[in-house]
């Protein structure tokens, strides 16, 4: 995963760094804020791990900026910061958008196990964002076309992506249109249309 640091002290930047490598992620440091909104805005990594305290922008004005910008993919952001975390610090850290909150000395297995939540949060983003998008849809049978250019009901596809089950009704226009034409056929003694007809 790509990963963009932001930590303006040299060394805490380099172990960082080797940490995130060590993980198996490529690293994209920046020494600031503006460093860090640059290569945003260039290489588009899906993670940021920014310290709080910073020359020129810190960690909460870097992540509402970042929040800021219209139409772009989510960013996970996780803030790292030598301050207790406290309650008034956890309220301003959620205030300015930040998903995690981490105190230094950063703690590996800690670090691992919050990139991992924050890759699960990621795939679920961009699997909600691509039901949003645009979808190749029949006009007759309603099946849409899915990334593997397969078709299928738009239920499985939903289902598949997000967990979610159906339940079938039928909508006051096509019982107006559909099943009440069919409920008075019946009455008048019509026979049913093949669909509705019973074998014996």
């Amino acid at each position: 995963m790509k990963i963009l640091t932001v930590e303006d002290d040299p060394v805490a930047n380099r172990v960082l760094d080797q940490t995130l490598k060590r993980l198996g992620h490529d690293v994209l440091p920046a020494t600031d804020g503006e460093q860090a909104l640059a290569l945003l805005a260039r290489e588009q990594p899906r993670v940021v791990v920014s310290d709080w305290t910073m020359p020129r922008m810190d960690g909460l004005e870097l992540c509402r900026r970042i929040r800021s910008r219209a139409g772009a993919d989510y960013v996970y952001f996780i803030l790292l910061t030598g301050r207790t975390g406290d309650h008034t610090n956890r309220e301003a850290a959620a205030d300015a958008g930040v998903d995690d909150f981490l105190t230094k000395p950063l703690d590996l297995t800690e670090l691992w196990m919050r990139l991992r939540v924050a890759e699960r949060i990621l795939r679920y983003a961009t699997q909600v964002r691509q039901l949003e998008a645009f979808l190749p849809i029949c006009s007759y049978c309603k099946k849409v076309r899915d990334d593997q250019n397969y078709w299928q009901q738009i239920e499985s596809y939903i289902n598949e992506r997000t967990g979610t089950d159906f339940s079938h009704s039928v909508c006051p226009g096509c019982y107006s249109a559909v099943v009440l034409p069919e409920i008075e056929k019946l009455k008048a003694g019509a026979p049913p249309p093949p669909h509705v007809r019973r074998t014996h």
